[in-house]
């Protein structure tokens, strides 16, 4: 039986978690730490050396996954490889909760203890940390990250490339816009425009 190349791009702290997550599915893989930065090539992942990751490497039809954290460059990155004809794969922890009426598109990343419920809809590149909650009918667009323990309460929807911190909270029937940074532990109780920040409890504007 032959084994699939798969591409895991983003040799960083979040990789680790990624790669622990693909490797717990079981799948027969031979996986390929790459990443952009010359100060990362040789570093050891997991056990795995780090390669560099530039024009010259093959992607078309090739599956793979970028593992960065940040929400500006894991996007540039997920659109550059689908453009070389890369195919991004979806990686769900084994002990990840998601309902059969969930919705996740491809590229996404969903980590262990962490809840999608029925109705939820789910974007491209997304990253739905370790225990966070995407409670019922929320809409994430693509490139978000919900960071560990965050929670969305019902028929939440955020815009693109929006981060909300570890353990922040946002309240049902909240609308957040585009680029939006939402602080750890906050909480949001009503409408955030596109690229604003916001913190505290409730959470308030900060920049």
């Amino acid at each position: 039986m032959s084994i699939e190349h798969f591409f895991l791009v983003g040799a960083g702290g979040h990789c680790t978690v990624v790669l622990d997550a693909l490797q717990s599915c079981g799948q027969q893989l031979d996986i390929c730490v790459v990443d952009e930065s010359i100060t990362q090539i040789g570093k050891r992942v997991l056990g795995r050396i780090v390669q560099r990751l530039d024009a010259t490497v093959e992607m078309m039809d090739q599956r793979f996954h970028v593992s960065i954290g940040r929400n500006d460059v894991r996007a540039r990155i997920h659109q550059a490889l689908k453009a070389r004809g890369g195919l991004p794969s979806t990686i769900i922890h084994p002990v990840a909760t998601i309902a059969r009426s969930a919705s996740i598109a491809d590229g996404t990343f969903v980590a262990a203890r962490a809840v999608i419920a029925p109705g939820a809809t789910i974007g491209e590149g997304v990253i739905v940390n370790h225990g966070a909650i995407v409670d019922h009918e929320c809409v994430v667009h693509s490139q978000c990250h919900i960071a560990p323990g965050a929670t969305l309460a019902g028929n939440v929807r955020l815009g693109s490339r929006v981060f909300i911190g570890a353990g922040a909270n946002i309240l049902p029937g909240v609308t957040i816009g585009d680029d939006v940074t939402i602080g750890a532990g906050a909480v949001v109780t009503s409408d955030v425009l596109p690229g604003m920040t916001y913190a505290g409890v409730p959470a308030r504007k900060i920049r």
